[in-house]
């Protein structure tokens, strides 16, 4: 996917070497001693000796020099097992170069993360960010190979308004009317984006500390203050270049499709949507919003999940179910009452009313239904068992917890909802309960308790 490292290490100088050379020691010491690849290196990091580096610069893969091209563009790498997992994606870095989702955490499904369950509306065209750390390596590449100072020069103020592209998610213009000596902060590692829209950004440390390496080297000492003022035709003709040294279609390499790329890697990163629309300086979060889509099923399945989360922090009931009153019937005495929730499970419920009047029971409102563990009944669907139980769920048993008396069974029903049933051990015998069985989950309409914020 990247040029090879022999070519980008003969293009570089002293100092990037050095910054390489302790990117390449830090991820060699993740893969021999098990640890997180792709960590961003800090200042104090040890360089590899010179003959050890050159030795083993050839045995590298692709997969080891796309974790040092992350650590180089500050990045975090692919390795950390955050909450946010979906296959190999890694586009969870936020403005600061920290991962968003840094715990473990239990398996995508069981855990839905909303930062990775949007897709990117068909018109937005973005790249990845293994796209976006291949095209930082062919700049770099290209960039260390200038064979003369005005070459160098000339390619060093494309780089460093790049790598503004790349971390800030500044428009053209807005790189191209920066004033480097005023427009930059070291110290604070920020970028001053004056004029309409003006706003501060954060860039990683490392891509800070590169161009500001750039900016300090002799070549552009004539040029300070000026070394963003170039002709946007130019920038836009040497990005549309690089698409003959790396993967990524022409069309993709221009400045705009750039940013894009960085507000969808930034809103994966788990970045709040405000804090990306101040980023991006857009007037309204419905600019930054159109990055991002919803299936209707991952909204179900994410409003499901955290409504559910909401309540079982605030009842000791195991089973509790979150949704909208879609029916109401009334007889004088007794009041039963239909609840539907987002993920389309209907459980009914009787209770007197007094206790519908008291809670304010009415269509359309939302309401909490819990059932105990122990009022939940467990029957092999072959049995075809004959019962008076209004909330019938076929589903299928998750895990089965024994001890000496009593069992905890899990089961899952096929919308996405999680039910637990008290069971003594001999009944657990007597159905042969295991993981994978298929099971009938019932409960009585005067055992489900309703309750209202």
């Amino acid at each position: 996917m990247h040029a090879p490292l022999a070519g980008i290490v003969g293009a570089l100088d002293e100092t990037q070497l050095e910054l390489m050379r302790a990117c390449i020691e830090r991820e060699l010491e993740a893969r021999l001693g098990g640890g997180v690849s792709g960590l961003p290196v800090e200042s104090g990091a040890s360089p590899l000796d010179p003959a050890a580096d050159h030795a083993g610069a050839d045995g590298l893969g692709a997969a080891t020099l796309h974790s040092i091209v992350t650590a180089l563009s500050g990045v975090p790498g692919m390795g950390g097992g955050g909450a946010c997992t979906r296959g190999a994606l890694r586009e969870g870095a936020g403005a600061d170069g920290a991962g968003a989702c840094p715990r473990p955490a239990p398996k995508a499904a069981d855990v839905p993360c909303p930062a990775q369950s949007f897709e990117v509306p068909e018109g937005v065209k973005h790249l990845t960010s293994e796209q976006l750390d291949e095209l930082t390596a062919t700049f770099l590449a290209w960039f260390g190979a200038a064979s003369t100072p005005v070459q160098r020069r000339s390619r060093g103020r494309l780089w460093v308004a790049f790598l503004m592209m790349r971390h800030g998610a500044l428009r053209l213009g807005e790189v191209l009317a920066l004033d480097d000596a005023a427009d930059l902060d070291p110290v604070r590692q920020q970028v001053i984006v004056r004029g309409h829209g003006g706003r501060e950004i954060q860039l990683p440390g490392p891509v800070m500390r590169e161009v500001q390496r750039v900016l300090d080297d002799p070549m552009m000492f004539g040029l300070r203050g000026r070394v963003f003022r170039m002709d946007q035709g130019y920038v836009r003709r040497k990005f549309y270049e690089r698409a003959a040294e790396c993967s990524i279609p022409k069309e993709y390499l221009n400045p705009r499709v750039i940013r894009h790329s960085r507000a969808v890697e930034l809103l994966r990163g788990g970045v709040p949507l405000k804090i990306v629309q101040g980023i991006l300086g857009h007037q309204s979060m419905n600019q930054t919003a159109s990055y991002l889509r919803f299936s209707d099923d991952d909204v179900r399945r994410i409003v499901h999940h955290y409504l559910n989360k909401e309540t079982r922090m605030k009842t000791s009931a195991r089973n509790a179910f979150t949704g909208r009153v879609t029916s109401v019937v009334r007889d004088g005495l007794l009041v039963e009452v239909e609840l539907t929730t987002n993920s389309g499970l209907k459980v009914v419920s009787v209770i007197t009313e007094e206790s519908a009047q008291n809670l304010g029971v009415g269509t359309g409102r939302v309401m909490t239904a819990t059932v105990k563990a122990p009022w939940v009944i467990l029957a092999r669907e072959e049995n075809r068992l004959k019962t008076s139980a209004r909330n019938r769920y076929a589903g299928k048993v998750a895990r089965v917890n024994l001890s000496e008396i009593a069992a905890e069974v899990v089961v899952d029903l096929p919308e996405g909802t999680t039910v637990c049933a008290l069971l003594t051990v001999e009944s657990v015998k007597a159905l042969d309960l295991a993981p994978g069985t298929d099971i009938l989950v019932m409960f009585k309409a005067f055992s489900v308790i309703l309750n209202v914020e």
